[in-house]
């Protein structure tokens, strides 16, 4: 909460959005609010329009306050490129697909009349994640080459490796894992930053998880969460990892659980704890251990958020 404050207090828009989604679900429903409305008031001083859309869509989901409307007028009354373009990323992520798809496609025509590619290759990417949602995997598709193409011409490398480790997952999804392997590997052999790294990581655990290769999949787990270690993607490589070990437990894949979970244990250190409460469990579900020396583990572990994830994974059965 004192690091929110702090931020709102220095006015650091960018800051503010990644804390919002680290610790949002630290906040009690009466200091989020209080939090929300004083980033509501920021960012419209700002003029910051991806931290006001994070405002109306955690003010919605968490406290169930529509500002949705609100965002709308402003959008219209601003007509601006990036009012309008989080508008829409607001609709997608409310779920209102066919609608961010009407706004996208209006911005285009505009964009494209002033031939701005940045902004072009900004839309074609997210109305591809649209049509990716929607199952239309050859319009996604479509849509990321032409994103791709804007994107170098620019100049811009990084966004174009971005988006081709985006057109492997949807690959994976047509069902054509061989080649989304050989486009995945294809870019690994290449300069990657940490957090393209994670990306890729991510993809091939979903690949080996849809596989049934559980333990190739938590391998990839462990790799993304290295390379996406102090950003926002050590959190997916996370609850990625919790979804494999969720899945194994459903499946009584206890003793691959246990005898791979140390690997987490050795490799992040600060959150030695929880893993080992994980095997713990897994060793009980697999009679290996009695109940009270579970208990001695989930007794050691003092965050809240990791002793609930603890506890759901426990209670995973067939």
């Amino acid at each position: 909460m004192e690091e929110l404050l702090k931020a709102i207090q220095e006015k650091d828009c960018k800051k503010l959005a990644s804390l919002l989604y680290y610790k949002i679900d630290e906040l009690s429903e009466e200091d989020l609010r209080e939090v929300l409305e004083k980033v509501e008031k920021l960012a419209l001083e700002c003029k910051d329009y991806e931290l006001y859309k994070l405002v109306v869509y955690y003010f919605l989901e968490f406290l169930g306050v529509d500002k949705v409307e609100e965002f709308e007028k402003l959008a219209e009354e601003e007509d601006s490129f990036e009012a309008k373009y989080h508008l829409a990323d607001l609709y997608y992520l409310l779920g209102e697909l066919e609608k961010s798809l009407d706004l996208y496609r209006g911005l285009l025509e505009e964009e494209t009349e002033k031939g701005n590619l940045e902004n072009i290759a900004r839309i074609y990417y997210n109305m591809g994640l649209i049509h990716e949602e929607l199952l239309e995997y050859e319009k996604a598709l479509e849509l990321m080459d032409k994103a791709e193409k804007a994107l170098e011409e620019l100049g811009k490398e990084e966004d174009v490796k971005q988006i081709r480790i985006y057109k492997a997952y949807i690959t994976f999804e047509m069902g054509e894992t061989a080649k989304a392997k050989a486009e995945l590997a294809e870019l690994l052999s290449q300069n990657l930053d940490d957090r393209l790294k994670s990306q890729i990581h991510l993809v091939f655990e979903e690949i080996f998880e849809d596989e049934d290769n559980y333990e190739a999949a938590l391998h990839e787990c462990l790799y993304a969460m290295l390379c996406g270690r102090g950003s926002e993607y050590f959190d997916v490589a996370f609850d990625a990892l919790i979804d494999v070990v969720w899945q194994m437990m459903l499946e009584d894949r206890f003793e691959e659980i246990y005898n791979n979970i140390d690997m987490f244990a050795r490799a992040f250190p600060e959150m030695k704890e929880f893993f080992e409460g994980v095997k713990a469990v897994a060793l009980y579900k697999d009679g290996k251990i009695g109940r009270e020396e579970v208990s001695e583990y989930i007794t050691k572990i003092k965050d809240r958020i990791l002793l609930d994830l603890l506890e759901f994974l426990s209670e995973a059965e067939l």
